[in-house]
């Protein structure tokens, strides 16, 4: 082709080129955003709405079920969840993958509108928003102090430490928690108010009114015009205390007569601690698509400001992403860059000469560098998969520049000058490069049929691999052939014989690798000298060690062809045998270093009371080894606010030291687990913290149990959770339905109340100011509103008898009992309601200790298949066992679809149908050296393992094509018959055949060692290449030339059928042509 003929022409324009690649590559590196993994756009939406003081069960019938009727009609709607509480529905819609979010929400909102008027007057204007990932904290702060309140801290926090952060490029919100705020609190004495005929209702409004400045317009005062202004504003505590209140009778008295006036911090929701000591939470939410380590860079300089200012206040970093994401990619980058040096190494190994291995590894930096600039313009971050692509495909980089410069290096032996030898060299396999390539880059085109979050993650994996083999393409037929014409040398007296294909032993002589005896170098580095001659002359030992067995290896088999097929095919049912030990799982587990463990104590359990469980445990844990910082938060709402805060509930943070100086997470994790499961009085969760956990994806084994009937849930979810409970590994099995805590309810008896002039809102207003308190004004306290609360008597919350006697004032000014007017009752219902696509559900779950999640679901379903459910009433296996199942279903037919892509690119390199096939059979023993690999390094078999099949179904078969192509040229060029043309072709393509694919095997064999941050994602993957492609060269060396005699046979066979008496030639060898013309020899034509 013209393009290798134009680059060797006009250098000075190729280096120019190569120039502007590599300064673009650079400056976009430099802009790349960084994150842990790439954007992910969830295809889920939100509808919220709230009915205060409605139970669960009519917030489901009066709002959750009609929105879930209206949200059903909306198109490519995936699966509808939902969860009614009291006062609170809340509804999760997921649609496909590959979904707009944008108009999906907007025709979500459009549904919701339709029957927005048909739903309770009372009930809050539904909401409807997308789900955000990239609002989850990257950053966690916690600020405590030896000599300040926690109200102190809480302002601190607020007007100082928040505005500071947010004003840092690339944040988008920071969230304050676990502190509290002072208040005004007065608390009423009952008998007193009672004596003296106030309400609390009164009471708020003679405080409300007496608070206040308010403008009185102007006054002339002689030429000027004043404005007016009425000032009563409280000034001081005392001013409220002295508060007079007026009686019935004219008289007045003073607030504090009736009531208690303290200036004290509010009651505390959410109680954090880091270290045991009394702490304040601060989350940080970056902007969306920003990068995540200069977000938290920017963010930390602020900090480090705010430290210098804020004396006598600790700032701890709790969290920090950031700093997982720049580990893990420097990991990865580590491992491409010792990969890479391999790669060359093994190149020089071979080749024995610098100038020649520079021009092929010249390759690996310019691809790399190109890629940068293709991610960058295609707004794709420089994450996990993206940097895992170019770290796998390096040694693959170099493949097509050293068949160019072999080819190139051939025409130079046969007298041809380096110009010509660059042209025609590399023009004659241009063809058979982009082949060979397209064959690595058809495997995944099928990616795009993947759906879900395994599309999301490896579809860039896929276009980073791409981006850089397409760049390794052009820098073979581009700049590798102008190199060879400017540096490229020959000794002629190496000269091939004509009709003989260059050995790459005689480039290396001729390179300089092997020089003559007579060289004698300068005496500084004779001792260095030697040392690497002893060094070169073992490895040309071994090789013809190697290539003499080979040789008789390769002559056997052609005598002994069913021998070998058996053979092969024998040891390939072994290695697949197995699969059968290998366990499965959605993705690996990684280890980010933290560990979090929730709480849940029994419902209605004061937030304190959690706080102080929380420090029990924390105790319990303070002899782990390879514990850093403990976090603890109690009360807590979780990360993404879509559950209302409780009491009850809480998670603890443990954040561990790097790991280089301790275990692996799953190790301590399950030393917590050990040391805290017996601990009474809670459910408890130790799990690791992964990032990948997001939606049911994050549960290892879920159940979903669906059904009408409440309690029938119930029944069954407490026999599945026995029946998990019974299979080995399972760990904090737990079913979500939820038994209601016992509450008051106060039921207006409407009679009665109206005969004492009561309404139902008089009574419930009295009762909440009683008991909860209501705010009446607000009161301006160093610097800041505070609000200004009224409380009823303590007493009337001693005890059910107390709360009876409740006084109610009616207009007239007449007091009665609460019990007077209502009818009190304990009842107890669910906590929430369940619902999937219009059903109600409950769900079991369980963690796993041991064991891989494909095995233990396994069992789990042969236990259910036992259990007789009760009619209309089934249940669906989720979480991540439905993903796993989910993804390897696409991925198999990814896989089924990439191995036809790579056969039909083939075929229309070679023009037949027959010799692809022939090549494919290199496939199988491919992928049985991929399970064999996940065998003996004990890795389970997940979404980056089946990645890594799919790229195997491409790179093995390039040995292949290397070998049948080189056997027929000798056939159709050199006049060999087929035996003689296999037993020369096979040694001679033995050393570029183990080239390239030793460069390949040692570029990933850093990576498949696994070792370091976010090593676990990639490991599986690099562990499947190297060992299907170790396995796979070793047996193609022998088995394609056995398996090429048979399908030639038997095409023969088929052609003398065919074509018998009609002059066809019968000896396989019909399409040699008259005279035999080497291409690379300007003697013959």
């Amino acid at each position: 082709m013209r393009i290798s003929e134009s680059s060797v022409k006009r250098p000075v324009t190729v280096l120019m080129c190569v120039l502007i690649v590599i300064i673009l590559g650079i400056v976009s590196y430099t802009r790349i955003p960084l994150d842990l993994l790439p954007d992910m756009d969830i295809p889920v939406a939100v509808v919220s709405t709230s009915y205060q003081g409605v139970g669960p069960q009519e917030v489901e019938k009066l709002v959750t079920k009609p929105l879930e009727q209206a949200v059903g009609t909306v198109q490519n709607l995936k699966t509808i969840s939902s969860s009614s509480s009291e006062g609170s529905s809340l509804i999760i819609v997921q649609f496909n993958y590959g979904v707009d979010m944008n108009n999906a929400a907007l025709d979500l909102r459009e549904k919701v509108d339709l029957v927005k008027g048909a739903l309770p007057d009372d009930v809050s204007s539904p909401m409807v928003f997308k789900f955000d990932p990239t609002s989850m904290p990257i950053l966690t702060l916690s600020l405590s102090s030896e000599g300040k309140s926690l109200s102190e801290l809480q302002k601190l926090a607020e007007d100082t430490v928040k505005p500071r952060l947010e004003r840092a490029e690339g944040v988008a919100s920071v969230d304050v928690r676990g502190g509290t705020e002072d208040i005004v609190e007065i608390r009423t004495k009952a008998e007193k108010m009672q004596g003296y005929g106030i309400s609390l209702d009164t009471l708020a409004g003679i405080l409300k009114a007496e608070n206040l400045n308010l403008p009185g317009g102007d006054v002339q005062k002689g030429s000027q015009k004043l404005t007016v202004k009425t000032t009563g504003e409280f000034s001081s505590v005392d001013d409220i205390k002295q508060l007079l209140v007026p009686l019935g009778n004219g008289a007045n008295i003073q607030l504090m007569d009736i009531a208690d006036v303290e200036l004290k911090p509010d009651e505390q929701t959410t109680i954090s601690k880091a270290n045991g000591k009394p702490s304040i939470n601060i989350s940080l939410m970056k902007q969306s698509g920003s990068n995540t380590v200069k977000v938290s860079e920017a963010a930390q300089a602020e900090i480090a400001g705010l430290e210098k200012e804020l004396d006598g206040v600790n700032i701890t970093l709790v969290n920090d992403s950031a700093d997982y994401v720049k580990k893990s990619l420097n990991q990865v980058f580590h491992e491409g860059m010792v990969g890479g040096l391999l790669a060359v190494l093994i190149l020089y190994l071979f080749l024995r000469n610098v100038r020649t291995t520079l021009i092929i590894a010249t390759s690996i930096p310019i691809s790399i560098i190109a890629t940068f600039s293709i991610l960058y313009f295609s707004d794709i971050t420089l994450n996990m998969m993206t940097l895992g692509g170019l770290a796998l495909g390096m040694g693959r980089l170099v493949d097509d520049s050293v068949v160019v410069l072999e080819n190139i290096y051939r025409f130079r032996q046969n007298g041809y000058s380096r110009t010509e030898a660059a042209v025609k060299g590399s023009s004659e396999v241009i063809v058979a490069v982009m082949a060979s390539t397209l064959t690595t880059l058809a495997v995944f085109l099928p990616i795009v049929f993947v759906q879900g979050l395994t599309s999301t993650l490896f579809k860039q994996f896929a276009l980073t691999v791409s981006f850089s083999l397409a760049a390794s393409l052009v820098v073979a037929v581009t700049l590798v052939p102008m190199l060879a014409a400017k540096l490229l040398k020959i000794n002629h007296q190496d000269k091939a014989p004509d009709g003989e294909d260059f050995d790459v032993e005689s480039m290396a002589k001729a390179e300089g690798g092997m020089r003559p005896p007579e060289e004698k170098p300068a005496r500084y580095f004779l001792r260095i000298r030697g040392l690497f001659n002893k060094a070169y002359a073992k490895f040309d030992q071994g090789y013809e060690s190697l290539l003499s067995v080979y040789k008789d290896i390769l002559a056997w088999s052609l005598t002994h062809r069913v021998k070998v097929v058996l053979f092969t095919t024998v040891f390939f049912f072994l290695c697949m045998s197995s699969l059968a030990f290998v366990g499965s799982e959605f993705m690996p587990q990684s280890d980010e270093g933290y560990v979090q463990v929730t709480v849940t104590l029994p419902d209605g359990s004061k937030v304190e009371n959690t706080a102080a469980f929380m420090n029990e445990l924390e105790g319990k844990m303070e002899n782990v080894q390879g514990i850093d910082t403990v976090f603890i938060e109690a009360g807590s709402a979780g990360e993404s606010g879509l559950v209302a805060a409780k009491g009850n509930t809480g998670t603890m943070n443990v954040k561990l030291v790097p790991l280089a100086q301790r275990r692996g997470v799953q190790e301590i994790t399950d030393e917590i687990r050990r040391l805290i499961q017996d601990t009474p009085g809670a459910e408890l969760k130790v799990a690791p913290l992964q990032s990948m956990s997001m939606g049911d994806a994050g549960e290892p084994i879920s159940i979903i149990l669906k059904g009408e009937e409440l309690e029938t849930l119930k029944e069954v979810a407490d026999d599945v959770v026995g029946i998990v409970k019974g299979v080995p590994g399972t760990r904090e099995v737990k079913s979500s339905y939820e038994d209601g805590i016992p509450e008051v309810e106060i039921s207006v008896n409407r009679q009665a109340a109206s005969q004492y002039g009561l309404t139902a809102g008089q009574i419930a207003s009295t009762v909440r100011a009683s008991l909860a308190g209501t705010t009446a004004t607000s009161y301006k306290y160093d610097g800041t509103e505070i609000d200004v609360v009224i409380r009823g008597d303590e007493n009337f919350k001693q005890n059910i008898q107390a709360l009876e006697q409740i006084p109610i004032n009616n207009t007239a000014g007449n007091t009665v009992s609460l019990n007077q007017v209502a009818d009190i009752s304990i009842k107890r219902g669910p906590v929430s309601i369940a619902r999937q696509d219009q059903v109600r559900t409950v769900t079991v779950s369980s963690q796993l200790s041991g064991r891989d999640v494909g095995s233990v679901s396994t069992d789990i379903q042969k236990a259910l298949d036992t259990y007789q459910m009760p009619d209309r009433y089934t249940y669906e296996m989720t979480g991540q066992q439905k993903e796993m199942m989910d993804a390897f279903g696409d991925l198999g037919l990814a896989l089924i679809l990439a191995v036809l892509l790579v056969y039909m690119v083939m075929a229309s390199q070679f023009e037949s149908l027959l010799y692809p096939f022939v090549i494919m059979f290199s496939m199988p023993i491919g992928f049985a050296g991929g399970i064999l690999g996940l065998f003996l390094t004990g890795k389970s078999l997940s979404v980056n393992s089946i990645i890594g099949l799919i790229m195997l179904a491409g790179i093995v078969v390039s040995n292949a094509i290397v070998l049948v192509d080189y056997i027929n040229t000798r056939r159709k060029v050199y006049h060999e018959d087929r035996n003689t043309a296999i037993i020369k072709a096979g040694p001679i393509r033995l050393r570029p055949i183990l080239m390239t694919a030793l460069a390949t095997i040692l570029a990933m064999l850093p990576m498949a060692l696994g070792v370091g941050e976010g090593a676990e994602l990639q490991a599986p993957l690099a562990i499947v290449v190297v060992f299907g492609l170790t396995l796979s060269t070793v047996v193609t060396l022998v088995l394609i030339p056995v398996m090429y005699t048979l399908f030639d046979d038997f095409s023969n066979k088929v052609k003398g059928m065919f074509f018998s008496g009609k002059g066809g030639d019968k000896t396989g060898d019909s399409e040699k042509p008259a005279v035999a013309i080497d291409p690379g020899n300007p003697v013959q034509g």
